[in-house]
């Protein structure tokens, strides 16, 4: 089968997802064009070689509507032939296209692509486009879905884990992101980002606040303890009826922040690089995505991670480096624990808590960080994974190529 190699990834840094953030008043269209920019140029890029631009977006609606792949194509100056598609499988849609465009490439139906993700927080709100896996009664009730907060809580409250040991890993992940961000290890994925006058905009991940510590985070209020009094905590505990109640430990200190940010990864055959005389960085070696129990949610990285482990004959004491994606600090808490992974070698530079989740950008910008960081400490192997809305969890194995 055919290669499925990584050429190359860029991303923005993340602004933080509000009004007053740095990215607020740049629309995503451009945010997604200064990636391709960026890929193109640095690269020396014969777009007309480029088969098609895959790209994730979380909330397709308004300025992100329209298929906004395509839509960067053409504002991007690429070639009129290049195909641009918008997919959305919720938080994980930027490695969903990575893995959808490696499998393309495995199948022999493309040679050159784009995949990664863009999502404009502060513009186009989270959740604004509607659906019925949380908006129909029907479908809540008979699912028992409730907010992602509560299905976090929920998962503390099963597994024992304490606010102190929540606020604690994320406390780590700001220690971990603000040594990153000193000593530039970003630097080689990350471009900066400019208005229309050329005036920097944002040129490192806006969320990082310096000198955080556990103890100040335990100073916040829980975000969630009020929606699970108002019904939320009584449908989520008729599906763990084991529980007596749902102990709310999470907190805007302790989740992931909303973000602005895009990402994509150069993606393409052995012989298109060749032709192109373009070097490979890497190779996608594994994908796999699950299902899981939709009530608790956000528990599909561990069977997701084991699925791709078991595809790409691997064990854990195989992989290098870990991103997990820190929607909520009990997920890579669970993860750590049931899978027995060294929090040594997870999210060594931090993660969504400390830098943001910018939903559909989020898998490309991990991929990128996982990348660069194997290149940095000269390792091989690197598995990303992220949970997902509605119960499902996704899983990639990448391995350098020298």
């Amino acid at each position: 089968m055919t290669e499925a190699l990584i050429y190359d990834a860029v991303r923005t840094p993340r602004g933080r997802g509000k009004a007053d953030g740095a990215l607020h008043e740049v629309p995503p269209l451009r945010l997604l064009t200064t990636v391709l920019e960026q890929l193109r140029d640095r690269n020396q890029l014969d777009t007309t070689y480029l088969d098609d631009v895959l790209m994730g977006c979380v909330t397709p609606l308004g300025e992100q509507g329209a298929d906004i792949a395509r839509t960067a194509v053409l504002a991007a100056g690429y070639a009129e032939s290049v195909a641009g598609v918008q997919l959305n499988r919720f938080c994980s849609s930027g490695l969903e296209a990575i893995n959808m465009a490696a499998a393309y490439l495995r199948a022999g139906q493309t040679d050159l692509v784009i995949a990664g993700g863009v999502e404009s927080m502060s513009r186009v709100a989270m959740g604004s486009d509607g659906g019925a896996l949380f908006m129909d009664p029907a479908m809540v009730a008979a699912h028992n879905i409730v907010p992602q907060g509560i299905s976090a809580d929920l998962i503390a409250t099963r597994y024992g884990y304490s606010r102190a040991e929540l606020d604690a890993l994320a406390a780590e992940s700001y220690r971990r992101a603000e040594i990153a961000q000193r000593e530039n290890r970003f630097a080689k994925s990350l471009v900066s980002v400019y208005d229309a006058l050329g005036t920097l905009l944002l040129g490192h991940d806006e969320g990082v606040r310096p000198g955080t510590t556990a103890e100040s985070l335990g100073k916040l209020k829980p975000a969630f303890e009020a929606l699970g009094q108002q019904g939320l905590d009584a449908l989520a505990l008729m599906k763990y009826p084991e529980l007596s109640r749902i102990e709310h430990v999470h907190h805007a200190g302790n989740s992931s922040q909303i973000a602005d940010g895009a990402a994509g990864l150069l993606m393409g055959t052995r012989a298109a690089g060749e032709r192109l005389s373009l070097k490979p960085r890497a190779r996608i070696r594994a994908t796999a995505v699950v299902g899981s129990e939709p009530t608790i949610m956000l528990t599909g990285p561990v069977p997701a991670a084991q699925k791709v482990l078991r595809r790409a004959g691997l064990s854990i004491r195989d992989i290098d480096l870990w991103e997990v994606n820190e929607a909520f600090a009990a997920v890579p808490m669970y993860f750590m624990d049931a899978l027995g992974v060294d929090p040594a070698v997870v999210n060594v530079n931090g993660g969504g808590i400390a830098m943001g989740h910018p939903l559909g950008a989020t898998g490309a910008i991990l991929t990128a960080t996982l990348l660069d960081e194997l290149e940095r400490r000269d390792k091989t192997l690197g598995l990303v994974t992220l949970c997902i809305g509605g119960g499902m969890g996704i899983a990639t194995i990448i391995e350098r190529v020298n």
